[in-house]
């Protein structure tokens, strides 16, 4: 039997990022994960950000994200990088931009990879590196009426 990393679904697969975007209408989970979906995936790795009802202490009654008309281009370099690192079969990453409620999906992003603790790294780097690289920025209003901008995601 042939060592475990000579199988070519222990390697990266040839163009693993399949979705990337920014959009103005609802998110779907399963679309994402949809995306990421591969016969030599093991594992695969899903985060999904939500529109929480408070931050620092403060209720928040509803956000907006904007975003710089670089931010797609940022995804995909950010991507690239996650697929440099990691053995990723395939990887998809969504955000959503505009007015958005609480509970609603701001983003989602999966990764699948031929085991489990590999997806779970790179979707992490992923998410993270998203959340501090890319120009999206989050306006809050709260409940008492003051408001604030929130740096990248």
């Amino acid at each position: 039997m042939a060592p475990m990393n000579d199988h070519p679904g222990e390697q990266a697969a040839q163009d693993p990022i399949k979705l990337i975007g920014i959009r103005e209408t609802t998110l779907s989970v399963d679309e994402v994960f949809r995306a990421v979906g591969d016969e030599a995936a093991g594992g695969t790795a899903l985060f999904v950000g939500t529109v929480r009802n408070h931050d620092g202490g403060a209720d928040v009654d509803r956000l907006g994200y904007s975003c710089h008309p670089s931010a797609e281009a940022e995804m995909r370099r950010i991507a690239e990088k996650v697929v440099a690192e990691y053995p990723v079969r395939a990887l998809a990453a969504v955000h959503r931009i505009g007015d958005l409620s609480v509970g609603d999906l701001a983003v989602v992003v999966a990764v699948s990879c031929p085991h489990r603790g590999e997806a779970f790294e790179a979707c992490r780097k992923l998410i993270d590196d998203l959340k501090h690289e890319v120009p999206i920025w989050k306006h809050q209003t709260f409940s008492d009426g003051t408001e604030e901008w929130v740096g990248a995601c």
